[in-house]
């Protein structure tokens, strides 16, 4: 039989057309069958991987610097262990961290969990930006208040109640020259404040009058701070909405530190120090009050025949007092968000991030020190020569006040008056008059909220 073209080629013109035109309908019906069939199975592929997508939950994690490059490889384990649950990490620079949190938080669209420096979290927990994690921790069985170091877990603890968990921890000790200090008679470091000027004048008298016994950088407030603190200074009065640095117990530990400065014993200008850790490979500096991220950059200076000539030490006390003297209690904690609606798996995830295991692979991804005292259980920090300071300072450490503006108030203003006194540009007395009338000023508004709330 002839095909449906060659029939119609021998019928009338009309009768031509309408069969012409049957067939090119018949051929678009085809087509739009076709379609049709694509379009089913486009929507019936889509339905599958929406089914198998919503078995898939996920939560997101923010993590500052090089911790959210590195704590990605710690999520898989995670992830493998609670099967449908994804981390999102992103990484956000320091630099931008604390505006866009707050950004985040004021669009309501905070990730379930992040990470805070320990003095951040005053601030969030004004804003109502974190939760309260009391009720969560009563029910871990993996944090607990007894596994943490008492100062560390207390930057936390705000009227009573707890906004973060520590994860990483810091503090400041004492940097040396083991030869050099042995040079001038002290075998061990120095473990009181007139052991550590004594150890000063001696060792200066053996240098070159171009070098120094100890670094105090006056752009550094940390070991201001730190004195004062030893010398049991209140940095802050009337439920820290006054300043208190012309308190005579500030005072003491401020001249003190000063003293050393203006006695040449110390370099009157962190300029004058391009690099500290050539500086003290050339025994130019022999002395400096750090923390545990210059581990590994002394490690790489201090190589060959100064290998075994520095050493790390908790930091002296006043006279008759414990040995070590406090330290400040740094680091960072993990929070969860107030708006989470996924609060239970970000709990999960914290707990996860605090267990010794974690811990300890997170020391080895970035040298991040462990918050965790279990993780110190570990060989590779146990038996770590130059931890073992840390570890002991870690026993004697306390937060700086606990307030959204103390950064502000430390990094504009102390290291200012610090360098004013070095120079000779103003009195101890004038530095911390002016000190507090600046502190003042900054905690003005505070003062209006406290007044405001006792209405």
């Amino acid at each position: 039989m002839k095909n449906l073209s060659s029939r119609i080629a021998n019928r009338p013109r009309f009768v031509k057309q309408i069969n012409t035109d049957f067939i090119n309908l018949w051929r678009s019906v085809s087509s739009v069958k076709s379609a049709c069939y694509f379009l089913f199975l486009i929507f019936f592929l889509s339905l599958s991987c929406n089914k198998k997508n919503s078995s898939q939950t996920e939560i997101s994690f923010w993590a500052m610097g090089a911790e959210g490059e590195f704590v990605q490889k710690l999520v898989p384990e995670f992830e493998r262990q609670n099967p449908g649950l994804k981390v999102k990490v992103q990484m956000v620079p320091w630099t931008a961290a604390q505006e866009k949190l707050v950004t985040a938080f004021a669009s309501d669209n905070s990730p379930d969990v992040y990470q805070l420096g320990n003095t951040w979290v005053p601030q969030f927990s004004a804003l109502g930006a974190i939760e309260n994690l009391d009720a969560w921790i009563q029910k871990s069985l993996t944090i607990k208040r007894e596994k943490y170091f008492e100062g560390i877990w207390d930057t936390n603890v705000l009227d009573g109640k707890v906004y973060g968990i520590p994860w990483y921890v810091d503090t400041r000790i004492l940097f040396y020259r083991k030869d050099v200090l042995a040079k001038a008679g002290y075998n061990v470091p120095p473990k009181t404040w007139e052991e550590l000027y004594d150890c000063s004048k001696k060792i200066k008298a053996k240098l070159p009058a171009e070098k120094y016994p100890i670094y105090i950088p006056t752009n550094e407030w940390a070991p201001f701070v730190i004195f004062g603190l030893q010398a049991n200074a209140k940095l802050l009065k009337n439920n820290n909405s006054y300043g208190n640095f012309q308190s005579k117990e500030f005072q003491y530990a401020f001249t003190y530190l000063i003293n050393l400065i203006k006695q040449d014993l110390a370099p009157l200008s962190a300029s004058q120090v391009t690099n500290i850790y050539q500086a003290f490979a050339g025994e130019y500096l022999n002395m400096y009050i750090s923390g545990p991220w210059n581990i590994n950059e002394f490690k790489k200076w201090m190589t060959g025949d100064l290998a075994d000539k520095w050493m790390t030490a908790p930091l002296p006390n006043m006279s008759g007092v414990k040995y070590p003297g406090v330290s400040l209690a740094g680091g960072s904690s993990l929070v969860m968000s107030g708006h989470s609606k996924k609060k239970e798996l970000a709990w999960k995830f914290i707990e996860y991030l605090s267990t010794p295991k974690v811990q300890v692979e997170l020391y080895h991804l970035i040298n991040d020190l462990p918050a965790v005292k279990d993780a110190w259980e570990d060989a590779s920090l146990k038996d770590d020569i130059y931890l073992k300071a840390f570890y002991d300072q870690f026993q004697n450490v306390v937060a700086t006040p606990k307030i959204p503006e103390w950064e502000q108030i430390v990094f504009s203003k102390l290291q200012q008056y610090a360098e004013y006194s070095a120079r000779g540009v103003m009195t101890v007395d004038e530095a911390m008059k002016a000190m507090d009338q600046d502190v003042n000023k900054i905690l003005e508004k505070r003062r209006w909220m406290l007044e405001r709330n006792n209405k």
